[in-house]
């Protein structure tokens, strides 16, 4: 199986498109592979399929092995994935996800792809269609919460994914990895969520850590910096457009007046390799 290690500022994954929905398990293909002692190691797995509705289509599995259904960094890994490796000229892409269709939009340097900005769609704020529970059917805005004996308050959005973005006044006095992994299996959250963990800064610039549903603290998401910004935005504490800090790096989120969000960032090809597939590993 050949693959390339490709990351968004840190946040990586294992890219293929050797595996086959039909014929093999990729949940099981997520788990072996981002085991980082025993597989290639990162933080999921992207399978890159023809598209039926638009040019490709992405699928992202966490080390767990659970789907997700979209991803921001992923979006923009598949992205330089496909156009480097020849499976298109397009700098305007259309790319199925269990989200619905995204575009991503390549700028070109010298043949390779340096920067990729995406339409991440409209956020949803609906209490059914992020799920949360158990806070009316409207917007959750700055709800409190109880976890881990402790109080919080969120405000959840779904960008494709479940969101509960938590302002917070000083990160380095938050125990977030303690009150990260118990909010994202909170039972006011039926598909689990991820949890952002939130310092504005000023109108335009905050500063962000993630625990990722299914893959614990990682050092970007693309997804998760887009609902920040919205949550934060919605609630008034920042600005529409602003830079997101994030441990590996920065991404630059638009909450646009078509309300759209738009993430502009990089991605990172590290190196291609061949994975010697055990034919039991990953079959059906």
């Amino acid at each position: 199986m050949h693959f390339h290690k490709i990351h968004g500022l840190g946040n990586d994954f294992v890219l293929t498109r050797d595996l086959d929905p039909v014929r093999h398990d990729l949940a099981q293909a997520a788990r072996v592979l981002c085991d980082r002692h025993f597989g290639v190691g990162a933080d999921g797995l992207i399978v890159v399929l023809p598209g039926e509705r638009a040019d490709f289509r992405m699928r992202i599995f966490n080390p767990d092995g659970s789907e997700a259904e979209m991803c921001g960094n992923g979006i923009r890994c598949f992205a330089k994935y496909v156009y480097e490796e020849g499976l298109t000229q397009k700098t305007a892409l259309t790319v199925e996800t269990l989200a619905g269709i995204i575009k991503p939009e390549l700028k070109v340097v010298g043949g390779r792809v340096a920067e990729v900005r995406v339409d991440m769609g409209r956020p949803r704020f609906a209490a059914d269609e992020i799920p949360v529970v158990g806070f009316g059917r409207g917007p959750v805005k700055d709800a409190r919460i109880e976890v881990e004996g402790t109080g919080v308050f969120f405000t959840a959005v779904s960008m494709g994914n479940p969101h509960a973005v938590i302002p917070v006044e000083n990160l380095t006095q938050v125990p977030w990895q303690i009150l990260g992994p118990a909010l994202e299996s909170h039972s006011a959250f039926p598909r689990k969520t991820n949890v952002e963990f939130a310092q504005v800064l000023g109108p335009h610039e905050v500063r962000v850590v993630v625990w990722e549903r299914g893959a614990g603290p990682t050092l970007a998401c693309g997804t998760g910096a887009c609902a920040t910004v919205v949550a934060l935005a919605l609630t008034g504490r920042l600005d529409r457009q602003a830079t997101v800090h994030l441990p590996g790096g920065d991404l630059d989120i638009l909450w646009a007046e078509d309300d759209h969000v738009y993430m502009t960032g990089p991605a990172t090809t590290v190196f291609a390799g061949e994975y010697l597939l055990d034919p039991t590993e990953f079959t059906r």
